[in-house]
């Protein structure tokens, strides 16, 4: 079996790990594996840069002034598909292709042309609407028959002139659906359902196949990072992670505003990159952005709870590593966020909640992180272990090639 994935980033990031984790595991497998990533990072073997620094800043720059995302990059997609054309893949599996990197329907017209068998994984929206990675919030739903009026035209990759939603989903549904043997892979029950509601419920195979954790490097274990922090023993330890924390998102107001009822026995470590005019309260640490899943495991074993305040995730990694760490979490009752969290897991609260956040991280602090430990880590080994999934994913791709 001859595979190439496609992903923005490689090792880096949670797309990033996973097509790594995948292109490894594949190669372990005696399969024949190859990996097209657009950050250069081309680390092990079979893995290929895609397209220049210039390149995607130019693709950024034309998709802004244009309104069009995924229509530039030609000359680096045609390189690629002479690269395809070389290598004669089973399967091409895309990941994350909205990075300012690919000719979108250069590469989608040359797979159903070719009657190449594709698998997508959603990892976000952005396959099946007009330009959202994400719509909870704004409560959109016009991706089931017709993108216009983008709510979120300046969010994500920002237009600033144009909506081009109409013609990037109508381009989607035609190119998407001209693909004979499309698998999609829906990385949560949430996402997947969704997906059935979109011009993706006619590819030949909708399934969902969880994210897996690596429960070899993330499990509990001894930590100094409270003492790294100098945050002291007797304090509660709440952990936050994000992507980043932009003074103006609703997760930061929220975690100010959390800060502010919590009492002098409990304190947060803030996790991401901080964009803000003001400083963060004295009962907030921010450690910025961890490198390594060494350190980003000692940080999950060191919090006595870990709580999730994005409102919109097709997965949620951190919540499932926080738990395999032996973490509880508290989340919003939001996409997919509340089937990650099993019983005597943590908890689910309303969108916003701030006080049954703060009810519950007291709960937790009374009856101790020890009593949800077991089951956290349970809950992860039966739901989201690697091997397990992974073998599903090939599995994907044997039904795929078998139908040609």
């Amino acid at each position: 079996m001859k595979i190439v994935q496609i992903n923005a980033v490689y090792q880096t990031g949670s797309t990033g790990r996973i097509a790594m984790e995948l292109h490894r595991a594949l190669m372990d497998l005696g399969q024949e594996s190859y990996v097209f990533t657009s950050d250069g990072n081309c680390i092990d073997a079979n893995v290929f840069p895609l397209g220049s620094k210039l390149d995607h800043k130019a693709h950024a720059l034309f998709s802004r002034l244009s309104g069009e995302q995924g229509y530039f990059s030609a000359g680096a997609t045609k390189a690629l598909l002479r690269e395809l054309d070389r290598l004669v893949p089973d399967v091409v599996h895309l990941h994350n292709l909205h990075g300012n990197y690919i000719h979108l329907p250069m590469l989608l017209n040359y797979l159903g042309g070719k009657n190449i068998a594709t698998v997508i994984t959603l990892h976000d929206c952005w396959f099946f609407t007009g330009k959202c990675t994400h719509y909870t919030i704004q409560g959109c739903q016009r991706w089931q028959t017709g993108c216009y009026g983008c709510p979120r035209i300046k969010n994500d990759n920002a237009s600033w002139f144009f909506d081009r939603t109409p013609k990037m989903w109508s381009d989607k549904k035609k190119l998407f659906t001209a693909i004979p043997r499309l698998g999609v892979i829906g990385v949560s029950d949430w996402i997947t359902n969704e997906a059935k509601k979109s011009f993706l419920q006619h590819a030949a195979v909708i399934r969902r196949i969880y994210n897996w954790i690596d429960i070899d490097r993330f499990y509990p274990q001894n930590t100094d990072i409270r003492q790294k922090y100098q945050i002291p023993d007797e304090k509660l330890l709440i952990l936050c992670i994000g992507g980043g924390w932009n003074e103006h998102s609703s997760k930061y107001q929220d975690l100010i505003g959390l800060s502010r009822l919590l009492p002098e026995n409990m304190h947060i470590l803030l996790a991401g990159a901080v964009n803000s005019s003001s400083p963060l309260p004295s009962n907030i640490t921010s450690v910025g952005y961890v490198h390594g899943l060494e350190e980003l495991a000692q940080v999950y074993s060191a919090a006595d709870v870990y709580i999730h305040l994005s409102k919109e995730d097709t997965f949620g990694k951190v919540i499932a590593e926080a738990m395999a760490c032996g973490t509880p979490a508290i989340v919003y009752d939001s996409t997919a966020c509340p089937e990650i969290v099993g019983q005597n897991c943590g908890y689910i609260v309303p969108v916003g909640d701030l006080s049954q956040i703060y009810h519950f991280v007291c709960e937790i602090g009374e009856k101790g992180k020890s009593f949800y430990s077991a089951s956290c880590r349970d809950f992860v080994e039966k739901r989201f272990k690697k091997e397990e999934l992974i073998a599903d994913t090939v599995g994907l791709y044997q039904t795929l090639i078998e139908m040609k």
